[in-house]
């Protein structure tokens, strides 16, 4: 790692933070990640009150990644393969505001990025895309026994299909794979 090149960040909202983080650390550009309670309405919940709908917290992936590694867009594509996009307050077995889909940013250079690529989704379902695309407002790191969860606890609950896992590992965004062969 580079300490002089800039890196990026996104937070995602895809179900439980447990697989989806897992999925995440996978990626090759991805330099590091932590799950917490994003754009809700108290300050630093709890993971119980989070998941009591008192917080408007969505359970999130904070992914910090090298963009001359993996493109945003690309890393987008990688997400919208691990939830249902029409899906509201749902994701797998979990059901309520907590496990909605998201995509938070910080930088709004993004937010042009992040229209065109559910834009570019939506042509692929009949149903409304039901992904939220804010600003973020808030973001508080969730408890540490939540953090790298699946690599502590082997055989936890995860909503992602494990294959997914592989396909994570192996994949590569194909255009900046094209210019560093």
């Amino acid at each position: 790692m580079n300490n002089g090149q800039q890196h990026k960040e996104i937070y995602l909202a895809g179900g439980c933070f447990w697989g989806t983080e897992k999925y995440f650390t996978l990626i090759d550009g991805v330099i590091k990640t932590d799950v917490g309670y994003a754009n809700g309405n108290t300050i630093n919940p709890s993971y119980e009150e989070v998941c009591n709908n008192d917080t408007g917290h969505a359970e999130t992936v904070h992914v910090v990644y090298d963009p001359t590694k993996i493109r945003l867009e690309y890393l987008l594509t990688l997400y919208y393969n691990v939830i249902d996009p029409t899906s509201i307050n749902r994701q797998g077995g979990d059901v309520g505001t907590q496990y909605r889909t998201g995509i938070y940013y910080i930088d709004p250079s993004d937010e042009e990025i992040i229209q065109n690529s559910i834009k570019q989704l939506q042509s692929s379902y009949k149903e409304p895309i039901a992904i939220e695309v804010l600003p973020l407002n808030n973001y508080y790191t969730a408890e540490e026994y939540h953090q790298k969860y699946l690599d502590k606890n082997i055989n936890g609950y995860c909503h992602i299909d494990q294959h997914k896992f592989m396909e994570a590992r192996l994949a590569k965004d194909p255009i900046l794979s094209q210019h560093s062969d």
